[in-house]
């Protein structure tokens, strides 16, 4: 008889207490997180959070408020990020306190770095230029060149949110160029992305595009698919002059390697694309070739569509763990309306949905209870 497979975390199996094992859960935290499985992150950090309660290593006990405010941000919905914000800034004041009785700089810029991008998400910009200045000043002190390279990848972020784009392109475009003599490509990959943004702003479309497609191959070379996925995403939010098959074959990519995020937003702005998507099909094709294309075979643009729909749908209820109640709301459709397409349309689907639970009449419920008594 074969040995019953375990199905522990990994987590669970490391059983050495203190600094040891706070220190390899925050490495599987970060772990998920890169990943964008951030409920996973969130659920190591929540889970084991007495233990980092009682470890005293300060640098240990920073990395995790550091690390447990950048996976509250990431699942927090955009359209909370003021109600979630004092919770956030909790965990980042005390992450730079630690870090501050530890005398690590470094990782206190980290910190403010972070806080910096916060408060640009909130359109407070004048606040985060302040912390993106307090950290650049720390990471120059310890003659750190990748890490200011970061920040000025964020203070680049904060610039064309503020539609400064020609002062945004060579702050962007400084910080590729360290990063790219540095090695470390998913870095790298984050400042193409924000440089692609700057250079499309301007209205450059050529250079943008070379821009995003590099972001892509970097981080698809890499295995960091997340980054390849969003550099492709973006491409298509960014960009109005590309051909339909470009588009597609964007998207096509994104909703691959960005199928398993579970972030909101990363939904939100798939479904936004995807529409993008199908407008430029239709406008592209010809009324001769849509009538074509419908009536005659193979039928490729409703093919196309139906994968289309069949694949937002498919992330909608993976996010929503097969509820196909909450899958609606995030596609903004009614529970009728999107069960009816998934029943009429994508039978294949209807094993991520969750079992359908019939209601019994409450007066044949009754009689079933009488009889099941009697017998």
């Amino acid at each position: 008889m074969k040995p019953a497979l375990s199905l522990a975390k990994p987590w669970e199996k490391l059983t050495t207490e203190g600094n040891t094992r706070a220190y390899a859960l925050l490495g599987l935290a970060v772990v998920e997180w890169c990943a964008s499985r951030f409920e996973d992150s969130l659920k190591i950090l929540t889970d084991n959070a007495s233990l980092f309660d009682k470890i005293t290593n300060c640098s240990t006990k920073g990395a995790y408020h550091s690390q447990l405010a950048m996976v509250l941000r990431k699942l927090m919905p955009s359209n909370e990020e003021g109600k979630c914000f004092n919770a956030i800034l909790n965990h980042y004041e005390k992450a730079d306190h630690h870090f501050k009785l530890a005398g690590n700089n470094v990782f206190r810029a980290d910190v403010k770095n972070n806080l910096g991008f916060l408060l640009y998400k909130l359109s407070r910009f004048k606040e985060a230029h302040g912390y993106l200045e307090q950290a650049r000043r720390l990471r120059v002190r310890v003659k750190d060149k990748v890490g200011v390279a970061q920040i000025d990848d964020t203070r680049a972020q904060v610039l064309i949110a503020e539609k400064k784009f020609k002062e945004a392109e060579p702050v962007a475009r400084g910080a590729v160029r360290v990063l790219e003599k540095s090695g470390h490509q998913c870095l790298l990959a984050d400042a193409l992305i924000t440089h692609g943004i700057a250079i499309a702003r301007l209205k450059q479309t050529e250079r943008a595009q070379f821009t995003f497609q590099k972001a892509i191959e970097v981080g698809h070379q890499v295995g960091a698919l997340n980054k390849a996925g969003l550099a492709a995403l973006t491409l298509i939010e960014e960009l109005d002059e590309l051909s339909a098959d470009t588009l597609y074959a964007a998207y096509d990519r994104a909703s691959e390697w960005l199928a398993k995020s579970q972030s909101q937003d990363i939904l939100l702005r798939l479904n936004a694309a995807a529409r993008k998507v199908f407008t430029n099909i239709r406008g592209e094709l010809k009324p001769e070739v849509a009538t074509e294309t419908v009536f005659n075979t193979p039928c490729t643009f409703p093919l196309e569509v139906l994968k289309f729909e069949a694949g937002l749908i498919r992330q909608a209820l993976a996010q929503a763990n097969g509820s196909v109640t909450h899958a609606a709301h995030l596609l903004g459709m009614t529970y009728q309306g999107l069960a009816y397409v998934i029943g009429s349309r994508h039978h294949d689907l209807l094993k991520a949905r969750s079992p359908i639970h019939r209601r019994v009449p409450k007066s044949k419920g009754v009689e079933a209870q009488g009889r099941s008594q009697s017998n």
